[in-house]
């Protein structure tokens, strides 16, 4: 059973050396994380090429949640209540759509005191 949505914050910490974002990534259980198509796409954009199978290897131990109609129509709701940008509406509406955690650091948009789904594991 899937637990937690992890967002891309929290991989390009890892990927970058930042030791609280790899201690965390360490302590994941892959049965129960996943990552969005966002968080996959937003994470092999930003490597060099030379990287790419490396990374792709290591996204792959997580289950990826992908955008159906269900979550289409509640990002459009979420981004309009709460003028989030798409792709953290659609974030939050995998999240909300599956019942799991979303793990970010992402406070400036995701604050936990007003969103029950939203998870902060580190702070840099």
């Amino acid at each position: 059973m899937i637990e937690k949505l992890v967002d891309s914050v929290i991989i390009i910490d890892h990927l970058n050396g930042i030791e609280a974002g790899t201690q965390f990534v360490l302590g994941l259980d892959p049965r129960k994380t996943a990552i969005s198509v966002i968080t996959r796409a937003e994470i092999l954009v930003g490597i060099e090429a030379s990287e790419e199978d490396l990374v792709k290897a290591f996204l792959d131990q997580y289950h990826l949640l992908f955008i159906d109609k269900a979550v289409a129509d509640l990002s459009a709701t979420l981004r309009r209540k709460y003028h989030w940008k798409l792709p953290d509406a659609f974030q939050a509406a995998i999240s909300l759509n599956h019942n799991i955690k979303f793990s970010t650091r992402n406070t400036k948009d995701f604050d936990p005191s007003k969103h029950d789904f939203v998870e902060i594991p580190y702070t840099i």
